[in-house]
């Protein structure tokens, strides 16, 4: 049996008192936020955030930037002249040594957005068809790199879709769904090195909501969490949270999420709300956003082993180190646990922070062995705490349009002003040869023509060479150095043009079609 203890997470953690001047963000509802609809007010936002941080080495953009259509106050969008693809527009700074790779996120647009972008900001990516995507990364399968994400229908919160999992031509290998009549939700696709992908479910149910004030014939969202076989769909582990968490462990109050009261099943509550599944060995960690709890589950009987956090945690924690709301808990290869700890639920009072715990080996006291926060970022949704392989840490603020990149010792030493809100962000090595052809484009200037060239999601193009003719087949007629997701040259008129894009030895990598102009 476990002991009582007096220092419990039996409350929403006090906002931080040493941060001497508090953040002011835009304050809209997580539920909102997550609907896949446009959203107001984050492009001033993020204008506003850029301009107070300080930093070297702010990228220049080489598309056009131009305000959405729709409204001055939505995102930036850059668009380009080669491709009818946009992408909100970053900044960045850089003061010291950073993790290799590309930075991963899904700005939130019309749902959300999906774009590998260099530490500059440029997109080396941009996901074509505009489907609503979360949570992309880069993850093994079948021992090789793949891109993966969470593509679907965003709503209350939640979502109902399927993980893709994408070769390094941007070919889909292979689509997961959740089983048992269920499907997949935004929060998490996390492959496993035996084939499987780790997913949670939001299924609407009947509950006794008696304990917290509501009806006891009511409704919530009974959060599960699934094992499949990637190559069969089989469904290896279903456990749900309502057989066995109360849902008196809940900190969110029933008028709390407008319009979700638990009445009906259209008003479903959400006692729990999932967002991360991990392995540990013969367990599973998982993180529920509404009970501020981390769970050790059994994988073999489902039963919770520990709490860490929450109104019964059964591991003491420091108070300096209680977290609240969080998101994305992971396990480390040297035992330590990290989580993003969004602090507030709503509000502007407060700062997000990154954790790293180091737990004892009877799982009964943790230490906090590291936080990162920087300039007082405050997500009070999503939200994600990556370790990097040279020891860095990233850290995505969620609602807080940007991403930062910290020494193990917690010193900033990078950092990326979002166009938008990002669900999380990662780095990654990536390496990819799309099987597409590179775009071209051709304007008049002066009395010659200025070529446009890009390809989207290739990674090694060094520079590009121009081809141009006024009759026969196009011959060489310049070269330039890749300068951005888009570059141009300034050549001669002529009647067809072509590009080719060439590796750092000068190779052709592949050739656009021809065009007239």
């Amino acid at each position: 049996m476990t002991p009582e203890r007096t220092d419990r997470q039996s409350d929403a953690p006090e906002p931080a008192p040493d941060q001497a001047q508090k953040r002011k963000t835009t304050a809209l509802s997580r539920r909102a936020l997550i609907t896949g609809g446009t959203m107001l007010g984050v492009g001033v936002a993020a204008a506003a955030i850029a301009a107070t941080r300080p930093g070297s080495g702010s990228s220049a953009a080489t598309g056009q930037a131009t305000p959405s259509a729709s409204s001055t106050a939505q995102p930036v969008l850059r668009s380009f002249v080669s491709s009818d693809l946009t992408v909100p527009a970053i900044t960045s700074w850089k003061t010291g040594t950073t993790a290799p790779g590309f930075v991963f996120v899904t700005q939130q647009v019309t749902g959300f957005n999906g774009a590998i972008v260099r530490e500059n900001g440029e997109p080396v990516w941009i996901e074509p068809t505009k489907a609503n995507v979360t949570d992309l990364k880069v993850q093994t399968y079948r021992g090789e790199p793949v891109l993966t994400y969470w593509t679907g229908k965003s709503t209350g919160g939640h979502g109902a879709g399927q993980g893709k999992i994408l070769d390094s031509t941007y070919a889909t290998i292979a689509t997961v769904s959740a089983g048992n009549g269920l499907d997949a939700d935004l929060h998490e696709f996390n492959l496993t090195d035996r084939g499987t992908a780790l997913v949670t479910v939001y299924a609407t149910k009947p509950a006794d909501l008696s304990s917290i004030g509501g009806p006891k014939n009511g409704y919530l969202y009974d959060c599960h969490v699934q094992e499949i076989d990637v190559e069969t769909g089989k469904v290896l582990l279903d456990w749900d949270a309502l057989d066995h968490i109360p849902v008196s462990e809940t900190y969110l109050g029933l008028t709390q999420d407008a319009g979700h009261d638990g009445t009906t099943a259209g008003r479903a509550f959400d006692a729990y709300h999932l967002n991360a599944v991990e392995e540990d060995g013969d367990r599973l960690l998982v993180s529920a956003r509404h009970t501020h709890t981390i769970y050790s589950i059994d994988r073999a009987t489902g039963d919770v082993k520990w709490r860490f956090g929450g109104k019964k945690s059964d591991i003491a924690v420091q108070k300096d180190a209680v977290f609240a709301w969080q998101h994305d808990v992971r396990r480390h290869d040297d035992g330590t646990i990290t989580l993003f700890d969004n602090h507030l639920y709503s509000g502007t009072d407060g700062a997000s922070r990154g954790l790293k715990f180091s737990l004892d080996t009877g799982e009964t006291t943790a230490t906090l062995e590291q936080e990162y926060r920087y300039d007082n970022h405050l997500g009070t949704a999503m939200g994600s705490v990556q370790v990097l392989p040279n020891g860095n840490v990233l850290v995505g603020w969620g609602t807080d349009p940007a991403v930062t990149e910290f020494t193990a010792a917690g010193d900033a030493v990078y950092e990326a002003t979002l166009g938008a809100i990002s669900y999380r962000a990662s780095r990654h090595a990536w390496v990819a040869h799309p099987t597409t052809a590179p775009s071209v484009a051709v304007r008049s200037e002066g009395g010659g023509m200025r070529v446009f060239a890009s390809w989207n999601g290739a990674t090694e193009v060094h520079s590009w060479r121009v081809l141009a003719s006024t009759s026969g087949e196009p011959a060489p007629v310049g070269t330039v150095k890749r300068s951005g997701f888009e570059t141009s040259l300034l050549v001669k008129q002529a009647q067809h043009v072509a590009v080719q894009a060439l590796d750092a030895n000068g190779e052709v990598l592949a050739a656009s079609k021809t065009i007239s102009v």
